[in-house]
């Protein structure tokens, strides 16, 4: 046993380094001067200032804009000077439209007892390791309980799994105030499903244990209103005990009191703030695109297309580091928005096809003891479809949304492989090939987390470094573009952002190399192209130039700007 815990303390204090290790600061922290002029630390001034909107000054020429939703109307206002991306704006006032609860449990009792504001870096990394503990514990339980002929290092092998196969590493990447919520509803549907388990193997304390687990879901919904459908797994002690002819109402009040509570507090905070409890600010958001209420934000038009980007499409490959490339996805339905650098999860995370392997958890167990272990496995499968699939009806498809149902489907995955190495306890030929199997698929799947991490890091300094450079500030973005290229030497668009850079300081010789090398990892990249010619025109390379323009418009015939240059060269020439 003293191994057994040695193991796994190793194992949990390497997954606990490598997220300190890989936690980066976002795009809008990385332009906030200091922790207390971040979304959530200015939420949390505001609450201790007795309001419920941030504590933060309006611009006065957003005030004035006809309509400030407009996307191309609020730009200015949004990222560098005022730095206003994303949060709503009523009545004259800002507000944040992510969830309340990491404020509530986290920012303001750190800046109470310290007088120091936390970063949002920084509450994602200790939301990200309660969660991954809360994940271990809940793995050893079941171990201890149900797969003690299992040896320790299969375990620690699990718990590995439930550190760095589970989108964590992409997520701690670039921790912005988007991640905060995310990372939150994580560690709190953990917990929650802590609580079912001591509820249904604590029956003489099942309605505390029910209670607490009611307690922990609503502040995950607090904190992540896309969880709500999830609270159904509140409901699977309650079906285990009426099943067996107990009384449930006790339970039934248990299971909900808590989460309806906090369900209520949640429509009043929305009502005092919005004017309506179902208004969480999602139609008053200063963004890059419209949140108007013809703006569907939710329909089963989306699904599909979703599931086969989360599930069944992989990153394409290159052979250079860091080897991951976006997909290529899929044409978008009618009315969805933007994607965000998604995976697929069954191409790319091999390892969660050992989740198929749970009918091996039961094999040979008495009812009693089978009964009790599906009841809880069933909770954790009801949380990854629940989530999995309001995710899927979303507009809006992120990398980051992954991780709401990633870490479930990794927890059955786990259960699937103790429930093989059990099932293949006296077959030691049989056994040892089965380690080699999933002993690849939890490295294929690690790794691959890994690598994702670095290019969605690389195109945090990208994108900060636009924001630069658009600030007329291109010294300090090509110090951006040069981060995002030692990171991933092969991004086409750090290498054209870097070009625009010199550009903008007069280094046209030194752009033209950046947006050939921008071309020569991506040939048909008509902005390349674009800016290419226009730096060749300048340079006196006039036919190069219209070689270039015509390559544009090849590739993209809608760019106006190829096409007025091309002509007044033709006919000039």
């Amino acid at each position: 046993m003293k191994n057994a815990r040695i193991s796994l303390a190793a194992v949990c204090a390497l997954v606990i380094g490598a997220y300190a290790y890989l936690a980066q600061s976002g795009l809008l922290e990385l332009l906030s001067p200091n922790a207390a002029s971040t979304y959530y630390n200015l939420l949390v001034q505001g609450f201790r200032a007795g309001q419920l909107n941030l504590k933060a000054e309006v611009p006065p020429g957003l005030a004035q804009l006809p309509n400030p939703y407009d996307p191309d109307a609020n730009s200015p206002y949004r990222l560098m000077p005022y730095r206003l991306h994303d949060l709503s704006y009523y009545n004259g006032r800002l507000y944040l439209y992510h969830g309340v609860t990491p404020a509530l449990i986290l920012f303001w009792p750190f800046v109470a007892l310290t007088g120091n504001y936390l970063l949002h870096r920084q509450a994602v990394e200790i939301f990200c390791t309660i969660g991954f503990l809360t994940s271990v514990g809940l793995l050893l339980a079941l171990w201890r309980r149900y797969f003690a002929e299992v040896s320790v290092g299969v375990v620690a092998a699990c718990a590995l799994a439930l550190g760095l196969a589970t989108g964590m590493p992409v997520l701690l990447s670039r921790s912005d105030v988007y991640e905060v919520p995310i990372s939150c509803g994580h560690m709190l549907t953990m917990l929650a499903l802590a609580a079912i388990w001591c509820s249904l193997h604590e029956p003489e304390r099942r309605c505390r244990w029910l209670a607490a687990a009611s307690l922990a879901y609503g502040l995950a919904v607090g904190a992540r209103p896309s969880l709500l459908f999830g609270a159904i797994i509140l409901l699977v002690p309650v079906v285990q005990a009426w099943r067996e002819r107990q009384q449930i109402w006790a339970l039934l009040v248990a299971a909900m009191g808590p989460i309806v509570l906090i369900g209520l507090g949640l429509m009043l905070y929305n009502a005092r703030r919005f004017g309506s409890p179902f208004e969480f600010g999602v139609h008053y958001l200063l963004a890059g695109d419209s949140h108007s209420a013809s703006v569907h934000h939710f329909s089963s038009g989306y699904l599909w297309f979703n599931l086969r980007v989360y599930f069944l499409k992989s990153v394409r490959w290159s052979g250079h580091f860091p080897y991951v490339r976006p997909m290529l996805l899929p044409p978008l339905p009618a009315g969805h928005g933007s994607v965000e650098g998604p995976f697929g999860i069954l191409a790319n995370i091999p390892l969660v096809w050992l989740a198929l392997a749970l009918p091996l958890a039961w094999r040979n167990r008495s009812a009693e003891t089978v009964s009790t272990l599906r009841w809880f496995l069933t909770a954790v499968a009801l949380l990854f479809g629940s989530s999995a699939l309001t995710i899927g009806l979303f507009y809006f498809t992120s990398v980051r949304y992954e991780v709401e149902f990633l870490p479930a489907l990794l927890l059955l995955a786990a259960v699937g492989i103790l429930g093989l190495e059990q099932a293949l306890a006296d077959r030691p030929a049989w056994r040892h090939a089965a380690h080699w199997v999933w002993g690849l698929l939890l490295g294929l799947s690690v790794v691959f987390n890994l690598l994702a991490s670095v290019e969605y890091h690389a195109a945090a300094h990208d994108t900060l470094g636009v924001q630069l450079s658009q600030a007329g500030r291109p010294s300090e973005a090509v110090g951006q573009f040069e981060q995002a290229l030692r990171l991933y030497p092969d991004y086409p668009k750090a290498h054209l952002n870097l070009g625009i850079a010199m550009e903008q300081m007069g280094r046209v010789h030194d752009a033209i190399e950046q947006y050939e090398q921008a071309l020569h990892l991506n040939p048909d990249y008509a902005k390349a192209h674009l800016n290419l010619a226009v730096a060749l025109e300048h340079s006196g390379k006039v036919p190069d130039a219209i070689q270039h323009y015509q390559q544009a418009l090849r590739i993209n015939p809608d760019l106006a700007d190829a096409r007025n240059a091309l002509a007044h060269l033709q006919h000039g020439q």
